[in-house]
């Protein structure tokens, strides 16, 4: 039996050392290659890009979430049933959370603890859970270690049964920090706000909602998620596909079968190879008569190394365990004089050119696990990512690539091009057809889009869209000029985390403060100054000059499909722990950035 010490170092590790924080290790290598080798590679990686951008050069224009009239079906919720009846709601809040996952869950928590009881969730699902609560396609769990992801295990007293939690486990977690921070008494749901209007006399906000309500808050917050809305590539003719068909947010398990049993004599397709793909693709294998999986650019797939938490681990936990494991995760790490000396001593191109080597050296370990894994050679090369790590989202499995040596599992590779026709029988492609019983979509989301189904008109009738046509304008990501007690979370000029827990947990904690400051001050309203809004603007742009990610990745939601000119509208690449410090600076000078109107 392992010791505790034992257990704690395993528990700790770093899945990605060497590479990003929180995921995969890598190997060092026996002998350096010559810079030949990797310049080979990088032109390489350069040739999959365009090829990428010559099949479909529109950019996020290829995609659709508008889904009207044959495609309305896909936005439907098959979890809650149809729309419980109600009376319109006309009443007033102090904090209103427009969405109901983990960023109100966390900062609703945070909320109580300075003693606003009067918080509404309004959600266009059944109940909270946000991703999770829509996400419940087979073999859904999380991809960051659960004892990271999981938001509030402190105050929760809980520790997750596994280390990456099944979608299952993190719903149920939701759902319970919902009741034990009674959220439900005044939450609303199966509920879509359509109209968040600021109302300068009143200085409150006026929602207006797809059932005749119309609510007050003094303090809205957006937190409607950075993977909110389905979308769908457009594909000409998939409105005519007569088989049975559901995009992985809206899993009908009324066909496949709980346990995706009815699919035996099925021959199912699916289309998209990312992240949800990736965690789906094994069971639908497993089942399905015959699956087709159609890929346009194969994910990176690493070891996911899970296990079953340790009983002896969990039950010698300290009260605090999760803080302070986030503690350690953002200390800076020390160096030594020499190391300092050494690193001051290396030229800018030098630091890039040895990172890209062993961003390269970590691909490399990816494509001789595929060639060890899949027996097809043809299968193999087509699922071998070619592009930098972190172009695109990692993805971490055990039984995905296995899944393709199953005889009734096909890779349709499509180059880089994508299925570019559907009709009723199914997809075709090259000109070959596709019979399909059931055609699944695993396409994705629209990223960040803080009015997904609402619009929000700030000071003197401006649409938030149209602040933003010329660029996103935000402090921390959070705030912008002109809409009042308006607070964004999890949205882009914030700083990017695979973790994403850790910048909400983050964002939480200021929106808390921001609040807790106007009411301690007698404050209605709080605004942030234009020159403030610009320092922001500003510090994004400069960081973003720090990744070559539009230029060089191969396109995906990460770099808006390779769209251009979008520097100001990434995340900020600055760091975390300056985010972090920054925020804090923002937070001790409230007066230098914000202004105020005093209660009346």
């Amino acid at each position: 039996m392992p010791t505790i010490e034992e257990l704690n170092e395993q528990y700790e590790r770093n899945p990605l050392e060497g590479i990003i924080p929180g995921g995969t290790r890598t190997k060092k290598r026996s002998e350096p290659k010559p810079q030949s080798y990797y310049d080979d590679i990088k032109k390489k990686f350069a040739e999959e890009r365009d090829l990428r951008l010559r099949y479909r050069p529109e950019g996020t224009g290829q995609y659709t979430s508008d889904f009207d009239g044959g495609l309305a079906k896909y936005l439907d919720d098959p979890y809650s049933g149809e729309i419980k009846p109600r009376a319109p709601i006309h009443d007033t809040v102090e904090v209103l959370f427009i969405g109901g996952g983990f960023s109100a869950l966390l900062t609703s928590a945070r909320l109580r603890e300075i003693g606003v009881e009067s918080i509404r969730i309004v959600e266009k699902g059944g109940d909270v859970g946000g991703t999770w609560y829509w996400n419940r396609y087979p073999g859904v769990a999380c991809d960051v270690p659960s004892y990271d992801y999981l938001p509030l295990l402190d105050e929760m007293d809980y520790v997750p049964k596994r280390r990456y939690a099944t979608g299952e486990e993190i719903y149920s977690h939701c759902q319970a920090i919902a009741k034990k921070y009674n959220l439900y008494e005044l939450a609303v749901f199966q509920t879509t706000i359509t109209s968040t209007v600021w109302n300068e006399e009143e200085k409150m906000w006026h929602l207006k909602t797809d059932r005749g309500d119309h609510m007050k808050a003094r303090f809205v917050i957006c937190a409607n998620g950075t993977l909110s809305k389905p979308k769908l590539a457009r594909i000409k003719g998939m409105e005519t596909f007569k088989g049975h068909s559901f995009h992985t947010s809206r899993w009908d398990y009324d066909y496949t079968g709980k346990n995706l049993e009815k699919l035996e004599d099925k021959i199912v397709g699916i289309i998209g190879t990312g992240a949800t793909a990736v965690q789906a693709i094994p069971g639908l294998g497993a089942n399905a008569k015959e699956l087709y999986v159609f890929q346009r650019t194969p994910s990176s797939i690493d070891i996911r190394d899970d296990w079953a938490t340790d009983p002896n681990w969990a039950r010698a936990l300290k009260p605090g365990w999760q803080a302070k494991r986030r503690e350690a995760s953002l200390r800076e790490p020390v160096l030594s004089e020499d190391q300092r000396a050494a690193y001051a001593k290396t030229s800018r191109e030098e630091k890039i050119r040895k990172q890209e080597n062993a961003n390269i050296d970590h691909m490399m370990r990816i494509h001789k696990r595929i060639d060890e894994i899949v027996r097809d050679k043809k299968t193999a090369d087509a699922l071998k990512p070619w592009y930098m790590f972190m172009c695109k989202r990692p993805c971490f499995h055990d039984e995905y690539l296995p899944t393709f040596n199953r005889k009734n599992v096909h890779l349709v590779d499509t180059h880089g091009k994508g299925v570019t026709e559907i009709n009723e029988k199914g997809p075709i492609f090259e000109g070959k057809q596709y019979e399909l019983d059931l055609l699944i979509y695993a396409t994705g989301f629209e990223v960040q889009k803080t009015g997904i189904y609402n619009k929000i008109v700030g000071k003197g009738g401006l649409d938030l869209n149209d602040y933003y046509s010329d660029g996103i304008r935000t402090l921390l990501g959070i705030h912008s000029a002109g809409y009042p007690n308006l607070f964004i979370m999890g949205g882009y000029q914030a700083s990017f985390q695979f973790n994403l827990t850790d910048m909400l947990n983050t964002q939480g904690d200021h929106i808390a403060a921001c609040i807790d400051y106007c009411r301690k001050n007698g404050y209605q309203a709080m605004d942030v100054t234009k020159d403030a809004e610009e320092w922001w603007v500003q510090e994004v742009i400069s960081h973003r000059g720090k990744t070559t990610r539009n230029q060089e990745c191969t396109p995906g939601y990460y770099n808006f499909e390779g769209e251009v000119n979008r520097r100001q509208d990434g995340t900020y690449n600055g760091g975390f722990t300056k985010y972090i410090a920054k925020m804090k600076d923002v937070q001790q000078g409230m007066g230098q950035h914000f202004g105020f109107v005093k209660d009346k």
